[in-house]
């Protein structure tokens, strides 16, 4: 199966958290959406992506590298898992940080788009 269009709109939903492009998350990450991520306690919802991706951008946030060394699909049907190593690099104030870590994040095929309704995150130690 070919998973081009999925791994786009994967990339797709990071590229737009880091820009701050809260139309198109409204459109990707849909209002049931649950997200955990690694040193979290709470689980988030669309309107947190949609906060936390604002409020990095309004402070200067920007993205610097975004790669997935490492990613396998799995396919259900309209569901589908896409399991990955990533790395993301990111500069505030000056300063870059990298963040390298695993993704698991399920995609959902409805009305003929790929959607984002849940990942879980992690980062390497």
């Amino acid at each position: 199966m070919n998973d081009r269009e999925l791994l786009q709109v994967r990339e797709s939903v990071w590229r737009a958290w880091f820009t701050g492009d809260i139309e198109s998350l409204r459109v990707l990450v849909p209002t049931e959406t649950i997200v955990m991520s690694s040193g979290e306690k709470e689980w988030k919802n669309q309107a947190n992506v949609l906060q936390s991706a604002a409020e990095f951008h309004t402070q200067g946030g920007k993205l610097i590298r975004l790669q997935f060394p490492r990613t396998e699909v799995q396919h259900f049907g309209d569901v589908a898992i896409v399991w990955s190593d990533f790395l993301v690099e990111t500069e505030m104030d000056g300063k870059i940080s990298t963040s390298v870590g695993r993704a698991s994040e399920v995609f959902v095929r409805r009305n003929g788009r790929w959607l984002n309704p849940g990942w879980h995150t992690d980062s390497a130690k």
